[in-house]
């Protein structure tokens, strides 16, 4: 057998990315893909320690790891034991290939597109923003805007597209990701766009697309605070309210992919419009657009509906910050609604953790200690502590990073896995 390269750890400090599976917990998926995605978690790993977490045998790790190495997905990193420095032969663990592939991840929204490339083990190699003019687009604008931006991020990382080895792509509203559908959203004019396909077939390359909630909820999964949890919500708060929802460490979307939209559950019967076409749901009442509209009319605004929604809100939070009774009142109407939504969260997921992110998340007034408080009443009373809450205000580039761990995992997928469906990730 020819000798196998092995590259030394040194001050290497590598960390891993993904799900942090409990052992013997997540045994449906093949072998093979258990074992990469346990070194990918772990960024450098023993085989004897992939054995003990799987509940296989040394003699099986050797065999796949052997494969995965062959396949150059993983490689070998020697590392010194401790205080055995020069002693002996040095311990070998196992880790990514970080070079193997790279992919690009995308957030559109309504406000700007963002990008970044990674390579396989979920390093950051670039990243970019666009600024984009208001309302929906035709698709072939939007082409032309990922396209465009999918040049400058690569250009910013040394590299051509045909580098790439996939695209994930997050936008807001209604995406259908096994089928690669945007049923509906906010940034596109027309409905039931198959935007995967149409990137694709522009790009060069294989496209995933997902709603940008979900993608969220992916990126704390894969790079913070989901790690190690098996259960969590994520609730977004921008141009409209999301959710992603971790069940079992793996993203649940529901039977026909299109579930979690907690932003267009209703809170008011016959109550305000939701940029959907419905009434009464909760995005109306919480997201930006919702606050502008308060504000316009309870502030008398007419004079400034030229002005984009983000000065809207900005002048609002002023108002608010200083002092301003109307200011408010707006926002704390908006929290007690975002406290009924949070409260159903809670009685129907009962999840470890609930995240809040996004972009709104800079008010604080939406989740002041009244609205936590008010939260705690309307969840059911079991007698134990309601889950911990956390404020992430990460900007876009999160999102983008979720596209990025969207794309890793169906390239992996593609790989070692290849009859399974990438929804069921």
């Amino acid at each position: 057998m020819a000798a196998r390269a092995v590259r030394t750890a040194g001050s290497d400090g590598r960390k891993g990315v993904g799900p942090l599976i409990p052992a013997l917990q997540d045994n449906q998926r093949p072998l093979r893909q258990q074992v990469f995605e346990q070194v990918r978690a772990a960024g450098l790993i023993p085989r004897v320690q992939v054995a003990k977490d799987l509940g296989i045998s040394p003699a099986t790790v050797t065999t796949l790891t052997l494969e995965l190495i062959a396949a150059g997905l993983i490689e070998e990193v020697a590392a010194p034991r401790d205080g055995e420095v020069g002693r002996g032969r040095p311990a070998v663990a196992l880790g990514v290939r970080a070079d193997a592939h790279h992919v690009a991840g995308m957030k559109l929204s309504d406000r700007e597109h963002t990008a970044v490339i990674v390579d396989f083990a979920g390093n950051l190699i670039a990243d970019d923003v666009i600024p984009r003019r208001p309302g929906p687009m035709s698709v072939a604008e939007i082409l032309d805007a990922i396209e465009a931006l999918l040049n400058r991020v690569c250009a910013k990382a040394g590299m051509a597209r045909s580098d790439l080895s996939a695209v994930g792509i997050g936008v807001p509203g209604f995406v259908d990701v096994a089928e690669g559908v945007v049923l509906w959203s906010s940034v596109l004019v027309d409905r039931a766009v198959p935007l995967a396909a149409a990137a694709g077939a522009r790009l060069g390359l294989p496209v995933t697309i997902d709603n940008d909630a979900n993608l969220v909820a992916l990126a704390e999964l894969w790079f913070g605070a989901g790690r190690a949890l098996s259960d969590f919500a994520v609730v977004t708060i921008e141009h409209g309210v999301g959710m992603g929802f971790v069940m079992n460490h793996r993203i649940y979307r529901g039977a026909q992919r299109l579930g979690m939209e907690l932003g267009h559950t209703k809170v008011q019967l016959d109550g305000a419009l939701c940029r959907c076409g419905q009434r009464g749901c909760l995005e109306a009442y919480v997201a930006d657009y919702a606050l502008a509209r308060e504000a316009t009319t309870a502030l008398n605004w007419g004079h400034k509906e030229g002005q984009s929604i983000a000065v809207l809100l900005e002048s609002l939070y002023d108002h608010a910050k200083a002092g301003n009774a109307t200011a408010r009142s707006i926002f704390r109407r908006a929290g007690r609604y975002l406290a009924v939504g949070l409260s159903n969260v809670i009685n129907l997921f009962d999840p470890a953790l609930i995240i809040l992110s996004g972009e709104r998340m800079r008010y604080d007034y939406l989740y002041a200690a009244e609205t936590l408080a008010e939260m705690d009443n309307l969840a059911i009373n079991t007698g134990r502590p309601r889950p911990p809450i956390e404020i992430h205000a990460w900007g876009d580039l999160l999102w983008a990073h979720g596209a990025a761990a969207l794309a890793l995992s169906a390239v992996s997928e593609a790989i070692l896995a290849p009859a399974r469906e990438i929804a069921a990730q």
